[in-house]
């Protein structure tokens, strides 16, 4: 699954494994062909011509550009055969490539904002109720749209990843070792990640559902200065804003929700002060902690 960068004429081509598929955003216009049909054609022609097969309503992800909303989208889609580029060096070698084409388009979006338009190349099936009539079955083509829909958050994962574990920068002398830091550091990378969005989903659920006791005590008692806690937990909101402070996030009024690298920079933070609160507090029920423990980080 890949963004319009993808939409290359020799990875279609590729022999591929066995139960794996492409999914990618058009970027050119290709020629393509229909069964059946001498003429050649543009895809963004060809898939207009399709019929409406269905709408879908779909939450979409805060991204730099724009703000979180619900688009609806009308959903259109077709077989054709994607042309050799006539420019192509190999070009009496080219077969053409059958691929399934999707168009999600939002026709009336909010005043001001730039509406969704996906046009999509899969390989994937798409099963159709009525072979005859070619009326698709919408199930498949909205299960590829939600698919496609998750890439955004797949790129902050690895992100994460990347910029805030910086695996990237890991020496270590074997593949072995490799191997088991990255198993730990996606455990990490994906926790950070699904608390950064719990939060944003569900503001008002109490800490304690993600942090364990001594975690959201000395968080609480760090931020507001004191050594005795609230006896409620705080909400997950208001805890994954205080972890951010300490990772430097400044939390003015205007400033949007924190991201995910200062979200990690406070998360190290805060496990070295929750483990100290801990030992101070040998009185406090024993939790394990939903967190990744930073020996297993560090090993």
């Amino acid at each position: 699954m890949a963004d319009q960068e993808a939409d290359i004429y020799e990875l279609f081509a590729l022999p591929r494994r066995t139960n794996s598929e492409l999914l990618i955003r058009a970027y050119h216009n290709r020629s393509v062909k229909f069964f059946a049909e001498p003429s050649v054609e543009k895809l963004q022609q060809a898939i207009r011509q399709s019929p409406v097969c269905g709408q879908l309503h779909l939450e979409l992800q805060r991204q730099p550009q724009r703000q979180p909303r619900c688009a609806t989208l009308t959903l259109r889609f077709t077989t054709v055969e994607l042309q050799p580029p006539q420019q192509h060096p190999q070009l009496a070698s080219l077969q053409p490539i059958t691929v399934q084409v999707i168009l999600a388009q939002e026709e009336n979006p909010p005043t001001g904002v730039e509406p969704i338009h996906w046009l999509l190349l899969t390989t994937l099936a798409i099963a159709r109720s009525a072979p005859a009539k070619l009326i698709a079955d919408v199930a498949d083509v909205v299960q590829y749209l939600r698919w496609y829909s998750y890439r955004w958050l797949i790129e902050r994962y690895h992100y994460v990843l990347k910029s805030g574990c910086r695996v990237e920068q890991l020496q270590l002398e074997s593949a072995a070792r490799l191997q088991r830091a990255l198993a730990t550091y996606a455990i990490v990378a994906w926790r950070l990640l699904w608390i950064t969005y719990q939060a944003r989903a569900f503001p008002d659920q109490p800490a304690d559902s993600v942090l364990a006791a001594h975690e959201w005590q000395a968080l609480y008692c760090r931020i507001h200065k004191t050594s005795i806690p609230t006896k409620t937990p705080p909400t997950l909101h208001n805890c994954v804003r205080w972890i951010a402070q300490l990772g430097g996030f400044l939390g003015r009024k205007h400033d949007g929700d924190p991201g995910v690298l200062t979200l990690w920079r406070g998360w190290r933070r805060l496990h070295d002060i929750a483990v100290t609160w801990q030992l101070s507090h040998p009185s406090l029920p024993v939790v394990n902690s939903p967190t990744v423990k930073k020996d297993a980080i560090n090993a």
